[in-house]
């Protein structure tokens, strides 16, 4: 067994014993990892709190060859997630954060620049500020840095370049614009305000803070958060368990 560092986000916590956890973690420098806490749950264990949920962490651990779990050894705070007091809203929007991290990752897959998003998403759900645009961020910047953002210019079907204006054919299952002329014979279609993409791939520029001035008509944000979770539920499997305790999304 190899001893190794790394900084985490704390994802899950379940109870292994009377005394131990069992965690995952979203480290920045291996992806995803699982392992045993032993003693995490005693009053004055070696852990010292620095496992709460969505907390941020730097950690030292015994990773294992086979499938068994990984052993956490140290873990010491770096950062509390707070959700600015007792605002629920922020309190969801930071457990979907963690939802989509767990996933949408994979164990000893690292994507470093997407361990910084989430960090600054986390921090930012802490301070004063619009929740929409933070939640958009971090779930485009995600679907990007993973290799599943949707095509937004060309068709999905032939590869023409598809022009933003009017209205857009959208295909969920296939995950992009479809051409006028591969439209027919597709399932799953919504026709898209060509200002819903346009936003899509303003929020999912990793190079460009545009975002943050992005002002959003309540009709056209209410469409991007609609497509957006259509999309992600085809891409999951499922709907993620957090969207029930997002609605506030769409109108705020």
């Amino acid at each position: 067994m190899s001893s190794e560092k790394a900084i985490a986000i704390v994802l899950r916590v379940v109870e292994f014993s009377e005394t131990s956890s069992v965690v995952t973690l979203f480290t920045r420098e291996f992806g995803q990892i699982h392992a045993l806490a032993k003693g995490a749950r005693r009053p004055k264990g070696p852990f010292e709190s620095a496992l709460d949920l969505l907390s941020i962490c730097r950690v030292v651990f015994l990773r294992k060859s086979s499938d068994t779990l990984d052993l956490l050894t140290e873990a010491k705070l770096e950062r509390r997630f707070r959700g600015l007091g007792r605002d629920l809203s922020r309190l969801y929007a930071g457990y979907y954060v963690a939802e989509l991290l767990n996933e949408l990752t994979d164990v000893y897959d690292a994507h470093p620049a997407l361990f910084d998003v989430a960090a600054e998403t986390l921090r930012r759900l802490s301070e004063p500020g619009r929740l929409p645009p933070l939640v958009l961020r971090f779930e485009l910047t995600t679907l990007k840095l993973l290799g599943h953002m949707p095509s937004l210019e060309n068709c999905v079907e032939c590869g023409q370049h598809v022009e933003l204006a009017g209205r857009v054919f959208f295909a969920l299952s296939e995950g992009g614009v479809l051409c006028a002329r591969c439209r027919p014979g597709h399932r799953q279609v919504v026709a898209l305000r060509a200002g819903v993409l346009r936003a899509m791939e303003t929020f999912a520029d990793l190079e460009s803070r545009a975002w943050e001035r992005l002002e959003l008509e309540r009709g056209l944000q209410g469409e991007l958060r609609g497509v957006l979770n259509r999309y992600l539920w085809n891409l999951l499997g499922r709907q993620p368990r957090m969207h029930e305790y997002l609605g506030f999304l769409a109108t705020e």
